[in-house]
């Protein structure tokens, strides 16, 4: 409060700003694990990195199931119009003045450059990134491994820009801008898996060494974001984050799970820490897929409920079924499966499509 009267040294006291923010009085929320509903407790695997062992150097990809590339000219103009300036100009900036525009392009890029050559150097990059820390500490053995990849890599390569890449009406040597290259070399990276149909060694996950395995019976948070509570979940209530997207997607869960035969109990992944890593233009990131969802055939589904979507969006994507690959061979959580809803009125629909397609 404000005090008005006769002001005293000894009390220091300053008031609160007429002009700044009132103190935030919105009432907090509890989320917490309810010992009661311990049966619907969900548990998954921290995952840090994945172990290739590659004995045969054999790998394969399924350029069908990746995540497509799509090209971004409004980003990144192939054409621009330019004009010299000499001076200083009072107002804003137009095309009026003492010299001509003139329009720069790629053109030149374009006869210089054969699109062939912008593969070969996707897939050395992605050979290096097979190979790096791999060789058993010989040198030799790199070698000879990059020399047994690289044709294999090359037709990946040649197969995902032929058939995954939206060039949006672009030059294919658009392909060949560093924010492309980083992007398909990181795509295919988590794409590309040891063939154990050839005897290789599957992709398995490494764990966290103090913490392997977590739990929803470890949220316990508050939060002024608004929730919805539960009746088929391990947590009491539901953060929505948005007005309609989360609440729909909850609303459909529970009535699934409460007719017992599509979904068991599902998890909202707020505070849960469960993240899979990935990369996006060269920087390390942890993608939080929205809700973790026990099915009645006894594998866990993550689920995403996701309207547009952008280039480091499919980056998370591809390193999920990365993360489900390594997972799935390791076995001991069960089998994980991933789905990514664009619409939460056609949820119940597609969950109970993808449950009896298996």
């Amino acid at each position: 409060m404000d005090v008005y009267g006769i002001p005293f040294s000894v009390i220091p006291f300053k008031g609160r700003p007429v002009d700044g923010p009132p103190p935030d009085d919105r009432p907090k929320n509890h989320v917490f694990a309810m010992d009661e509903r311990k049966g619907f407790e969900m548990r998954f695997p921290v995952v840090e990195n994945y172990v290739v062992a590659l004995e045969r150097n054999r790998i394969k990809a399924d350029i069908d199931g990746m995540e497509g590339l799509r090209l971004e000219p409004d980003e990144t103009p192939t054409a621009v119009f330019v004009k010299p300036q000499v001076g200083y100009q009072i107002g804003n900036p137009s095309l009026a003045g003492g010299f001509l525009a003139e329009s720069q392009d790629r053109e030149e890029y374009y006869r210089s450059t054969h699109p062939q050559t912008i593969r070969f150097e996707i897939a050395r990059r992605v050979v290096w990134n097979l190979t790096e820390g791999t060789g058993r500490g010989t040198a030799k053995f790199r070698l000879r491994s990059r020399h047994q990849l690289f044709p294999q890599v090359c037709r990946f390569v040649t197969d995902y820009a032929a058939r995954k890449v939206n060039f949006r009406g672009c030059h294919p040597c658009e392909l060949g801008l560093e924010r492309y290259v980083m992007v398909t070399v990181e795509r295919l990276t988590d794409a590309i898996l040891p063939d154990d149909t050839q005897g290789e060694p599957p992709l398995l996950p490494i764990l966290n060494r103090y913490k392997p395995i977590g739990s929803t019976s470890e949220v316990n948070f508050k939060t002024t974001r608004p929730c919805q509570p539960t009746m088929r979940s391990h947590l009491n209530q539901v953060v929505m984050d948005t007005q309609r997207w989360e609440q729909s997607a909850a609303f459909f869960l529970e009535r699934l799970a409460a007719h017992n035969k599509v979904v068991v109990c599902y998890a909202r992944n707020d505070h849960l820490e469960f993240s899979i890593p990935y990369e996006y233009l060269g920087v390390s990131h942890a993608y939080f897929p929205d809700f973790l969802v026990l099915l009645a055939d006894g594998s866990t589904l993550l689920l995403e409920i996701k309207g547009d979507e952008n280039n480091q969006d499919r980056a998370k994507h591809q390193a999920t079924k990365r993360w489900l690959a390594a997972v799935n061979h390791w076995g001991k959580l069960g089998r994980w499966r991933f789905h990514v809803c664009r619409d939460p009125q056609m949820l119940e629909r597609e969950m109970t499509h993808l449950f009896a397609n298996g």
